[in-house]
């Protein structure tokens, strides 16, 4: 049997904002269940091919008409709640009164102006964090907005105590980077003799780099090397 949606108005992901849609559906009553009671199956149909349709379309905009229309299709196409003996199914064409169309591009215009304003917000933050946190660049900082107030620099210094510079995303990305590939190094030189030669070459790396302190580190792991399983160091 045949059912049809004409005209519904169902809400987008902005709330106020609606789409215009038809439904053209069909259901049956099959199974052991058959004989239950539906009531009437056309409102039931009706009912299950709207509300399927309403929880598809509030992840679209009515700017993505035609992509909220696969989506409802992809989801009521396909029989509903089969396993209960009613099935119903449908197909749907979605349409956007100009009222709602201005209404989204509106909204958009809206939600674009504030996130370039977040966006300004948290750079110009970055920034001032970057300068408080340079004692040099606070200075000069300091002097540029506030030079009749050169004599507060000390206090400033006090507040600010402990303000670290923003991460760099970018370095951060290259640390992890660099940590997952030294975690699958150690990982794959697994014997004594392998670390042996992996160290004294990292540590010969280190002497042509002038890096004392860092050579003396990698110096102490060598000779702090694991045994071999008969206790002679590899």
């Amino acid at each position: 049997m045949t059912v049809q949606l004409h005209g519904e108005r169902l809400p987008s992901r902005v709330p106020s904002v609606f789409f215009t849609v038809r439904i053209d559906g069909s259901w049956c009553v099959e199974g052991a269940d058959s004989e239950e009671p539906y009531g009437d199956p056309a409102v039931r149909a009706r009912s299950q091919l709207r509300e399927r349709a309403a929880q598809t379309l509030t992840r679209y905009t009515v700017l993505e008409r035609a992509a909220a229309q696969d989506a409802v299709n992809q989801t009521i196409a396909r029989p509903l709640n089969p396993t209960t003996g009613f099935i119903a199914h449908g197909i749907a064409e979605l349409f956007v009164d100009d009222r709602d169309q201005s209404l989204a591009l509106e909204h958009l215009r809206r939600e674009q102006e504030s996130d370039l304003q977040r966006h300004d917000a948290y750079r110009h933050l970055v920034f001032l964090q970057r300068i408080l946190a340079d004692p040099d660049l606070r200075r000069v900082w300091w002097i540029d907005q506030h030079p009749d107030r050169i004599g507060d620099l000390p206090d400033l210094k006090t507040a600010l105590e402990g303000l670290r510079p923003p991460h760099d995303s970018d370095r951060d990305a290259l640390r992890n980077e660099i940590g997952r590939f030294i975690d699958q190094l150690l990982d794959d030189f697994r014997s004594p003799q392998q670390l042996e030669v992996l160290l004294r070459a990292f540590t010969q790396t280190l002497r042509t780099l002038g890096s004392t302190d860092l050579q003396k580190t990698a110096a102490s792991w060598l000779h702090a090397r694991p045994t071999s399983p008969g206790g002679d160091t590899a």
